[in-house]
């Protein structure tokens, strides 16, 4: 069977479909979410739904990549330490959003369902490679140290955000990145520049 034609969607209905989804997903869960709940609170066809997307994890995504197109680029001042430190307070924002509902119950479908394995591997892709692309530059210019392994350091930055979030082990205050990232930077910086 050939995938739907993107050409062909209302692009006000997909909108629709997109938005009862994410206040759906918001409201009840995830795994309260259905795809009857969403055609009816967006005024479409179960068919409309199926003929676009394959799940409710597929229509969830795609609303994911649209919220975190907006909000969560990576900056470049010049200071990747001062850089770090906003796009992780962004990701720490955006995840006590709705957003954050949204995604922490697509990666907890991501452990049993492929389609949204899938889709959330690609959008952590996509947010990865802009990082290390950002480190790579903070690299070139000597911020940091030339031997680090780029995909490490990513993990070692937003593995406390995540861990935190997802596994709610403890409150995060306000600084909560400030501190993670003022204990990895001397791991992070080249000796010579140390204080």
């Amino acid at each position: 069977m050939a995938p739907p034609d993107p050409s062909r969607r209302n692009e006000q209905a997909r909108q629709a479909i997109i938005a009862a989804a994410f206040d759906i997903c918001v409201e009840r869960g995830f795994a309260a979410t259905t795809i009857e709940a969403i055609a009816a609170r967006a005024g479409v066809g179960k068919t409309t739904i199926y003929r676009w997307w394959p799940s409710k994890a597929a229509i969830l995504l795609e609303g994911v990549e649209i919220h975190r197109d907006a909000s969560a680029r990576f900056p470049d001042s010049g200071d990747i330490m001062a850089d770090l430190a906003t796009q992780t307070a962004n990701a720490m924002g955006l995840f006590e959003s709705d957003f954050g509902t949204v995604w922490r119950g697509l990666i907890a479908a991501a452990q049993s369902e492929e389609v949204a394995a899938q889709g959330v591997r690609r959008i952590l892709r996509g947010s990865i490679d802009e990082c290390v692309a950002r480190l790579a530059k903070a690299r070139d210019a000597g911020q940091i140290r030339q031997d680090l392994d780029l995909e490490l350091v990513v993990e070692l930055v937003y593995g406390p955000v995540y861990h935190t979030w997802l596994l709610r082990t403890r409150p995060v205050p306000p600084d909560f990145m400030r501190t993670v990232l003022a204990a990895l930077e001397p791991a992070l910086v080249p000796a010579a520049d140390r204080a």
